[in-house]
């Protein structure tokens, strides 16, 4: 029996593999983007709750759609986006399979899917959730965000990565600004963890580092500006 012990000691741990978003959706070649109006994907996960109340309560309601990817299991996302919706001037909600996205919005990955954006009439967007394995083992996932809103909204779209920890958002975000896209990280100093803006920085996706306090006013402008 003590040997016995002794071997079943001695077995490894198996670790889930740690799937890309290649096994949720293809990346495509860079092209005229599919849509053709405005959209802002935000990701973001440890901090990320309180980075996202502050980012989204100082923005107006006349903003184009915002889809955002928040690592957070599923029991919570519903009443969190209910939370931010009491905060903020625009709609804030949980993301819904096939609805169209709205100017003036907030679609919040549910904690049970991958959230992605899909071309409508070749103008707009609407949202798609996906029932796939975790990516950077996370379910929702930033980079499957990210990639659809490269595939689909490229130049028109811009990106922004919050506090985090680990990486899971820095290839989607250079696959936006290889799009394109224009993207923002939060800066360390205001970051509750570092880790996925400083992947993303150094992977070369990002155009600005920005605190927390000013990335809403920069959104502002650079929307105005298209």
């Amino acid at each position: 029996m003590a040997s016995a012990n002794r071997k079943q000691d001695a077995q490894p741990l198996t670790v889930a593999p740690s799937h890309s978003a290649d096994v949720i959706l293809h990346r495509q070649p860079v092209r005229t983007a599919l849509g053709k109006l405005p959209l802002i994907a935000i990701g973001s996960s440890t901090g990320g709750t309180e980075a996202l109340r502050v980012l989204l309560s100082a923005l107006p309601a006349e903003m184009p759609p915002i889809v955002v990817t928040q690592h957070m299991p599923e029991m919570f996302t519903k009443s969190f986006a209910s939370r931010l919706d009491a905060l903020c001037r625009l709609r804030v909600k949980e993301a819904e399979d096939g609805e169209r996205l709205q100017p003036g919005t907030v679609y919040i990955a549910p904690g049970h899917s991958h959230l992605l954006v899909k071309s409508t009439n070749g103008i707009a967007y609407a949202a798609s959730l996906h029932q796939g394995p975790p990516v950077n083992r996370h379910k929702p996932s930033v980079d499957v965000l990210f990639r659809s809103a490269a595939n689909v909204a490229g130049k028109h779209c811009i990106g922004v990565i919050l506090t985090g920890m680990g990486r899971d958002g820095a290839a989607g975000m250079l696959e936006l600004r290889e799009a394109g896209a224009i993207n923002i990280a939060q800066d360390e100093a205001s970051c509750v963890v570092f880790g996925m803006p400083k992947e993303a920085i150094a992977s070369g996706g990002v155009h600005e580092v920005l605190p927390l306090q000013s990335i809403a006013s920069r959104l502002l402008a650079l929307c105005a500006a298209r």
